[in-house]
C-alpha cells in the first residue's frame, strides 16, 4: 500500500488540482460501481471488470450519495473537483502512474457531460425518511414565521 501512496503523492506534486482524498474515494468507487455491477474482483477475471466511464461516474453518484449524502458537492470542491471531467482527469492520472488500467477505447471525453455535479448533488437531493423538520424546529424552541 506505501507504494500506491508514493504514486499518488507523486501524481499530486505533478498535478496538485486534487488532494489525497480525492484520489482515495475515486478508488472506493471504482470498487463500489463493479460490485454494483456484479462484477466482484476476488471472483471476476481482470479484464472481465473494466467499467467504462460512464458506469464509473454512475458509481460515482451513488457512492458520494450514499457516503455523503447532502454534503457530496460540498466534499467535492473541497477535494478540487468541480465538475464531472476532473474525475476524468483523476482516473487517467492514475492510469498514467500505472495505478489504474484501461481499454483502448477508454478516453477522458468518457467523463464529459456526464451530468451536472451542482444539479444532481444539490438541486437533484433529496432526503429521505419521515424527518419533519418542523417538529425538530419546534423542539429547539424556533417559531415559524
Amino acid at each position: 500500500m506505501t507504494r500506491t501512496w508514493n504514486k499518488i503523492k507523486e501524481i499530486i506534486k505533478k498535478d496538485p488540482r486534487y488532494s489525497l482524498q480525492a484520489y482515495q474515494f475515486v478508488f472506493e468507487a471504482l470498487d463500489y460501481t463493479t460490485n454494483m455491477l456484479g462484477k466482484n474482483q476476488h471472483k471476476t477475471p481482470d479484464a472481465d471488470r473494466h467499467v467504462s466511464g460512464k458506469q464509473l461516474m454512475e458509481g460515482i453518484r451513488k457512492y458520494a450519495l450514499k457516503q455523503f449524502g447532502f454534503m457530496a458537492l460540498t466534499v467535492f470542491d473541497r477535494w478540487g473537483i468541480k465538475q464531472d471531467a476532473d474525475f476524468g482527469d483523476i482516473v487517467f492520472n492514475l492510469v498514467e502512474s500505472g495505478l489504474m488500467g484501461k481499454t483502448e477505447t477508454d478516453s477522458r471525453d468518457d467523463f464529459k457531460n456526464i451530468y451536472d455535479l451542482k444539479k444532481v448533488f444539490d438541486e437533484g437531493f433529496k432526503f429521505d425518511g419521515k424527518y419533519d423538520i418542523q417538529l425538530s424546529l419546534n423542539a429547539l424552541g424556533i417559531k415559524k414565521r
